[in-house]
């Protein structure tokens, strides 16, 4: 049942219905993931994203008080999308551990190859530019490595458990390396528009791993 328009909308706000609001502003948040993997939060106007929802100017502030509070939005939403999609990875248990985490790299290439490698990463893209960001981003990119850091651990230390990785090995300190290696070849591929940093870098990470 349609909910008639306030009678006194806020200034720049266009008549919507609660529902229509609600679609309108995860279009924005859907947009902005789009920008910013491509360009970084510096680089991504908000008129270029409101053009690829064909949503008026004006009406931004109506769904996100500021572009800092917008950009935390997205930091959320990413590392939520993500750590989705590591869990799928890496807690297949239909996989062995050290199967899971290549399931994953395989996933992740074939993804930048989607999108012709004009997409990277949104929190390594931030966490390049952190010098120009609200110092606010900062706490919320860093927990969301950590967090993806220690569900690599978890799968790193199930290889172990298996005798896939060597019982001596700091599973932690491995997944906090595979995390500072990984998004450096996203850079670099997302550079030479190609895969091969990814795959490089997959193959230097798993050889390295100390074997039982």
């Amino acid at each position: 049942m349609q909910h008639a328009p306030s009678s006194k909308p806020r200034r720049g706000r266009p008549p919507k219905l609660r529902g229509e609001d609600a679609d309108t502003r995860e279009l924005l948040v859907r947009a902005g993931l789009e920008v910013l993997t491509e360009k970084g939060f510096a680089a991504a106007g908000i008129d270029e994203i409101l053009g690829r929802v064909n949503v008026p100017k004006g009406s931004f502030y109506h769904y996100f008080t500021s572009k800092e509070a917008f950009g935390l939005e997205l930091i959320e939403r990413y590392a939520r999308y993500f750590a989705h999609k590591l869990d799928s990875h890496l807690g297949n248990q239909a996989l062995a551990p050290l199967a899971r985490l290549e399931s994953f790299i395989a996933d992740a290439v074939a993804g930048m190859q989607r999108f012709a490698f004009t997409r990277g990463c949104l929190v390594g893209n931030l966490g390049q530019e952190m010098g120009a960001l609200p110092t606010s981003f900062r706490a919320s990119l860093v927990a969301t490595f950590v967090d993806w850091e220690q569900r690599t651990a978890a799968c790193l230390e199930a290889a172990q458990s298996q005798g896939q990785i060597a019982a001596h090995a700091d599973c932690q300190a491995l997944a906090t390396a595979f995390w500072i290696g990984w998004e450096g070849a996203v850079l670099r591929a997302k550079l030479e528009r190609s895969a091969q940093p990814l795959s490089a870098f997959a193959r230097f990470f798993l050889s390295g791993l100390p074997r039982a």
